[in-house]
């Protein structure tokens, strides 16, 4: 056996560029992808927190800023450590950035409450810094135990889960957008998929994802889809501010503890969604080591809080589809000190202004593509049907974002179409109960499927528990529907009909399994 210090001095000789010319092809797309969460963060902030723009563009903004830019390079340089350790020079970093799930978790479920029951956004904002605080914490924790969690789920379930996602709320979220404005977006995608998909070159070299931005940025103005606005750049320099006073302040009240069940799970979340990036950095090529990888990015949510950022950081989906550009450690640097530089200047709408949304989006939908491609072809053939079925609970997921925003739309709402027979017709309470929880749900349906296929019925037996204590505690399947959305209900047998269910499926896969082994010879 050789550690990785030996492997490391048995290549001292190879050549692996700090910057490489696919570089630029990953950075546009992760860019955008970071930006996008941070147009979220002040519109959202601004609009249902109240919260002054002091705060978000002098504290939250700029503490992500650290957290981003401290986790872009400790990911570039474990992509360095590996390519040395390997010798190879087609080593790709981890993407990393603000989770988005947790994004909406912690503005509708923790900062929004708070701010409707004391109509005081500071105390919001102080709350949410010790929700991203004990966040991080529970993501170092599972730094500890990410290993043995990794070893005991099938590839399939922790593929098809990222699948899931990637399909719904990237490729299909994206490519609406794109048709919804083919004559800016249609071009630049059909340039992304000609160089991507085909590989062809680009004259004097330029990386296909430049050259789609800058023709999605020509027809957008030259056609005058971008509001018909004079660009201008502003900036007003913020440096991160230590807020580690405000975040005690909220730590140390009994009121925050009622949030708990938000933010526990919330981590675990964090967790198991890392897990599955690296799993498929792995699948992908690019084996990272379990440990240091999650505890980075628990610490990064950690400095997060301590420098004002209200959201948790974490590990992001995509790693194969950058690796497929050609991306190597270049590009996660460039995101940190591009996304560093917009958020300490003030200068984030000045951004998206000049470029059209659409002009970039091709590359997400890239990515979303090859995340589902690799979900089946890096997985035994045989374990393709467990694959499909945990693609179900995040297309109950999308399916029910749809839902509501059309209800909303026609100014209704869940809660008064619940019991109709709209609701009826749709299903919509299994639609919602497989919402709840699903990238779990997911991962559970597609190793119960693996472990049946394998006719291993013991073990999806004890999937099958899992599954009944997950939805015993509510963290699957558990819900309230009310006037203000639905709310997941956490506690003891919040689910009791699924419980009961999955215990169910336990009995028939132990009977199964002593069925089997009676017929062995």
């Amino acid at each position: 056996m050789h550690s990785p210090r030996d492997s490391a001095m048995a290549h001292p000789s190879l050549h692996y560029p700090f910057l490489v010319r696919k570089d630029l092809d990953g950075f546009f797309g992760l860019m955008i992808d970071n930006v996008i969460q941070l147009i979220l963060i002040v519109s959202l902030c601004r609009e249902l927190i109240h919260l002054p723009d002091s705060y978000i563009f002098g504290r939250i903004l700029p503490g992500a800023a650290v957290s981003i830019l401290l986790g872009n390079l400790f990911y570039a340089w474990q992509a360095r450590q590996l390519a040395r350790e390997t010798g190879r020079e087609d080593v790709t970093a981890l993407p990393y950035g603000i989770n988005t799930v947790s994004l909406f978790a912690f503005i509708f479920f923790i900062m929004l409450p708070v701010y409707q029951e004391t109509r005081d956004p500071v105390w919001a904002w102080k709350v949410s810094l010790a929700a991203c605080f004990l966040s991080g914490l529970i993501e170092i924790a599972g730094a500890f135990i990410g290993e043995r969690v990794r070893r005991m789920t099938p590839r399939a379930a922790l593929l098809s889960a990222l699948a899931g996602i990637a399909i719904t709320f990237i490729s299909m979220d994206f490519t609406f957008r794109i048709f919804s404005q083919p004559l800016i977006a249609v071009a630049p995608m059909a340039l992304i998929l000609l160089s991507y998909f085909s590989h062809q070159r680009f004259p004097l070299g330029l990386p296909g994802g430049l050259v789609a931005i800058l023709v999605g940025t020509a027809l957008g103005w030259s056609l005058g889809t971008m509001g018909g606005k004079q660009w201008h750049l502003d900036f007003a320099l913020a440096w991160p501010v230590f807020t580690g006073n405000a975040l005690w302040d909220a730590l140390w009240q009994p009121a925050f503890f009622n949030y708990l069940s938000v933010i526990l799970p919330m981590g675990i979340f964090n967790v198991v969604g890392s897990l599955q990036n690296i799993e498929s950095a792995e699948a992908a090529g690019d084996r990272y080591r379990t440990f240091p990888s999650l505890m980075a990015n628990g610490v990064g949510s950690v400095v997060a809080s301590l420098f004002g950022s209200s959201f948790p950081t974490t590990i992001y989906i995509g790693h194969p589809g950058w690796k497929k550009l050609g991306a190597r450690s270049g590009y996660s640097t460039l995101n940190g000190l591009f996304i560093t530089f917009i958020c300490l200047t003030g200068t984030i709408h000045a951004v998206l202004h000049f470029i059209p949304l659409e002009a970039g989006i091709g590359i997400l939908l890239y990515i979303g593509i090859i995340i589902v491609a690799q979900s089946f072809q890096e997985t035994p053939k045989e374990h393709a049907p467990a694959v499909a079925l945990g693609l179900f609970p995040a297309l109950a997921a999308w399916g029910l974002l749809m839902v509501e925003g059309g209800l909303k739309a026609a100014g209704k709402s869940l809660f008064e179409v619940g019991t109709s027979s709209f609701g009826q017709h749709l299903a919509i309470h299994g639609m919602i109960s497989l919402e709840r929880g699903f990238i779990f749900t997911s991962m559970i349906l597609a190793a119960i499927g693996v472990f049946l296929i394998e006719k291993e019925f013991f073990r999806a037996g004890m999937w099958s528990l899992a599954a009944a204590f997950f939805a015993a505690t509510g963290m699957i399947h558990a819900y309230e529907l009310t006037p203000a959305g639905v709310t997941t209900r956490f506690g003891l047998f919040t689910a009791p009909d699924f419980a009961v269910s999955y215990l169910l499926l336990f009995l028939v896969f132990l009977a199964a399994g002593w069925w089997e082994r009676k017929l062995s010879p």
